[in-house]
């Protein structure tokens, strides 16, 4: 709209657009719709788009409706709707529990239906603290995805991206890294653009309480494959995804040290965190942890313990925005960096961008979906780094064309057992 031009001036259908995007009259009173027209006609004459900025600070925004769906391969997302039309995006998923997480938001709906959505850090306290009984993953997770849509509208009604929200970036882009398990899998993701990739232990059979020298070596040998691979100039972090007890963890880790992995991941089960400090001071490798610990009461443990130098929270089940940006204060103050975690989709990627641009103490981010096929601008990763969104909230747009195909799922966390006595194995 020109500078020098006034609602007025614009064809009925331009204006009554101008107006449902800034108030989304539909159900408004005559007092509020007047209203409405008048802020439309005030932004108008600024010469600014609507887009950039459809809320004004005082104008009524209120929550209607709370819509989840499952995606494939196992996600679940949050669409929150309000009555100005501005949606907000999240993933309040726990691998696994998929339908009891949905469930847990459909409990939450009746608190935010009526409710301004731009109050975030007040409905995190309500929806955290109304519980008598706080936190654990399911709770958590559902409150994550809903501070992600919060968060998203609240940037979508101010017309900025969510890091502008929280003090501004800090950075210009957001290291990434993939997942690759074999040397040709890091050849190719080389070749897309990434410098940092992330393993597990090689194994031969479901690791055992302690192990065989040959195990060890069997697992140093294949690592040193990947660190050929990815070359001096790359990065590799092993994830031993707590499935190693403390004894053996010690043991690969001496093993590895040698080929200088980024970081060994969850080393034993998150549940001990005195054990897992342990392994700290027992090599110079950092220590990382975070996947299975939620809000800040967790990390508290970690951090005093001095479990691990590296936080990984997820935001999809450590508290959603609000919460990590907090934990990474913590962490701030230990001389812990953060890498958040995530090997969710595309929406729980791009919150944890906004948390990486706005934190000064962020290391990496975790990805395994870059938003084809679900985002009509999918993230894209260039000399190992996704540049900063400039669109405003998280700065995604899902495709729902594209997405058509891959509504509904029934992933279940898969069932191991030893192959030699039948025990359980963890995963």
């Amino acid at each position: 709209m020109p500078k020098n031009t006034s609602l007025a001036d614009q064809p009925a259908v331009r204006r009554r657009q101008v107006i449902q995007s800034l108030m989304g009259v539909l159900g408004l009173t005559v007092a509020e719709e007047a209203a409405a027209q008048q802020a439309a006609a005030q932004l108008a004459a600024t010469g600014r788009d609507p887009k950039d900025a459809p809320i004004a600070a005082r104008d009524k925004l209120r929550i209607t409706k709370l819509e989840t769906f499952l995606v494939k391969p196992r996600w679940l997302f949050l669409k929150i709707h309000t009555n100005a039309g501005i949606t907000g995006l999240g993933e309040p998923i726990l691998e696994g529990r998929a339908l009891t997480c949905q469930m847990a938001v459909k409990e939450i709906e009746p608190y935010l239906i009526g409710k301004d959505p731009r109050a975030v850090a007040h409905h995190w306290q309500a929806i955290y603290r109304h519980a008598f009984y706080r936190g654990g993953p399911i709770l958590t997770s559902a409150l994550s995805g809903i501070d992600q849509a919060l968060w998203d509208i609240k940037g979508k009604a101010l017309g900025v991206p969510v890091y502008e929200l929280l003090g501004g970036p800090t950075r210009n882009k957001v290291r990434v890294y993939s997942h690759a398990r074999t040397p040709e899998a890091i050849v190719n993701d080389k070749k897309r653009g990434f410098t940092a990739f992330k393993t597990g232990p090689a194994t031969r059979r479901p690791a055992r309480y302690v192990e065989s020298p040959a195990e060890i070596q069997y697992a140093a040998e294949k690592f040193a494959e990947l660190r050929k691979a990815a070359g001096p100039d790359c990065d590799i972090g092993i994830d031993f995804h707590g499935a190693i007890s403390p004894a053996h963890a010690k043991m690969l880790i001496k093993a590895y040290e040698p080929y200088h992995p980024m970081f060994i991941e969850e080393p034993c089960q998150a549940q001990n965190h005195n054990v897992m400090a342990e392994i700290a001071r027992s090599t110079h490798l950092p220590i990382a942890t975070g996947e299975r610990v939620f809000t800040k009461w967790g990390f508290r443990e970690v951090l005093e313990c001095k479990a691990a130098t590296i936080l990984q929270p997820d935001l999809c089940h450590a508290g959603g925005i609000t919460e990590v940006r907090l934990i990474a204060g913590m962490a701030e103050a230990y001389y812990a960096s953060i890498a958040p975690h995530n090997p969710l989709g595309p929406i729980s990627l791009a919150a944890g961008v906004q948390i990486a641009a706005s934190i000064p103490n962020f290391l990496i981010q975790e990805q395994v979906s870059l938003g084809e096929g679900y985002l009509k601008k999918p993230f894209q990763v260039k000399d190992g780094y996704l540049e900063l969104p400039t669109a405003p909230g998280l700065g995604i747009e899902l495709d729902e064309n594209a997405m058509a195909d891959k509504i509904g799922h029934d992933w279940k966390n898969p069932e191991t057992y030893d192959a030699d006595d039948g025990s359980v194995v963890d995963w």
